[in-house]
């Protein structure tokens, strides 16, 4: 039997908290044009510039503040929830192989498919980890994943996932870590559901991502049985002085901090594992923001990461592709 490959697509990570890491990384993230959707001749000035020159110091710092033994925790919970998820497919009487793959920085995406069909894979299937397709990540992905097929000669047959934001199985893990979360701390009075955000422009030119996610909220806040007075939709991970998609979840908290509300609990649906953007941008600032505009207690729900249930939800994704 052909076994069939897996790939498992994520943003990337510098390889180091260091600013000659950083630097690098995000030379090549900020030089897609699915992340700046400017002119070229316009961007190039302010990205060599200004920020290649500026924002390497300060962003390594930041990943110091998450880096672990093994590494960025972005890297380390996709490596270890590919394996989960192989295993949970094989277990299944599947044959298949997963690899974890990088759009940016090192573990690329051309990499890993040249690995996938170096070990006699013959349909590939490709799944970003971005449960609510964008343009800035699904859609860079795909290119990515035709770069680096276009040179073959005997290309394989690619399936590719663009979405699963309404997914049966993906929400009810997520539901699930929610109220597991909540059985061990209490129930808060109010949830956040925070989304990464895109420039409000990509949305007007057409990019679906907001209803995306709103409908990902809707369908949570239905399996938590909540009221609309008890949850928010909002987003966070602003770059930059233009006007991106509101509300921002620090002016959401700054809105809540004041109403003395027992606890306020955040969760971010849009992140398949826990990186930078949840741990040290929700987990530790947005929680210090939360407090000092007078809030009280304040709790970051991690992403579902390598456990069994987000591997059972993925493969449930991927059954009708195998």
């Amino acid at each position: 039997m052909t076994r069939t490959g897996i790939l498992l697509a994520n943003t990337g990570t510098p390889d180091a908290p260091t600013p000659a890491a950083v630097r690098r990384y995000l030379a090549e993230f900020l030089s897609d044009p699915r992340i700046i959707e400017t002119s070229r001749w316009l961007w190039w000035p302010v990205l060599h510039g200004v920020i290649l020159r500026v924002r390497p110091r300060r962003s390594a710092a930041l990943y110091a503040r998450t880096w672990q033994e093994q590494g960025s925790p972005l890297r380390y919970h996709t490596v270890n929830l590919a394996r989960a998820l192989e295993d949970r497919l094989i277990a299944e009487g599947h044959e298949v192989l997963v690899r974890p793959a990088m759009r940016y920085g090192s573990g690329s995406i051309s990499d890993a498919l040249h690995e996938l069909r170096h070990e006699g894979c013959g349909p590939i299937v490709v799944l970003p980890l971005f449960p609510q397709s964008c343009g800035a990540t699904t859609a860079s992905i795909a290119d990515a994943v035709n770069a680096a097929t276009m040179a073959l000669r005997n290309p394989p047959t690619i399936t590719f996932i663009s979405d699963y934001h309404d997914h049966e199985a993906h929400l009810a893990a997520l539901v699930g870590r929610i109220r597991s979360s909540w059985e061990r701390r209490g129930r808060p009075e109010h949830l956040i559901l925070s989304f990464h955000g895109i420039p409000q422009s990509y949305a007007d030119a057409g990019d679906t991502y907001r209803d995306r996610c709103a409908d990902t909220a809707a369908l949570i806040a239905a399996g938590l049985d909540l009221t609309p007075q008890e949850w928010t939709l909002s987003f966070q991970s602003r770059f930059g002085p233009a006007q991106w998609l509101t509300p921002y979840t620090v002016d959401v908290l700054a809105r809540l901090a004041p109403q003395g509300l027992s606890r306020v609990d955040v969760v971010c649906p849009g992140f398949a594992v826990d990186c930078l953007e949840t741990v040290d941008e929700i987990g530790r600032e947005a929680a210090r923001h939360y407090k000092e505009h007078g809030g009280g207690d304040f709790y970051y729900i991690p992403a579902l990461n390598a456990s069994a249930e987000h591997a059972a939800a993925l493969a449930e994704v991927l059954r009708p592709y195998l």
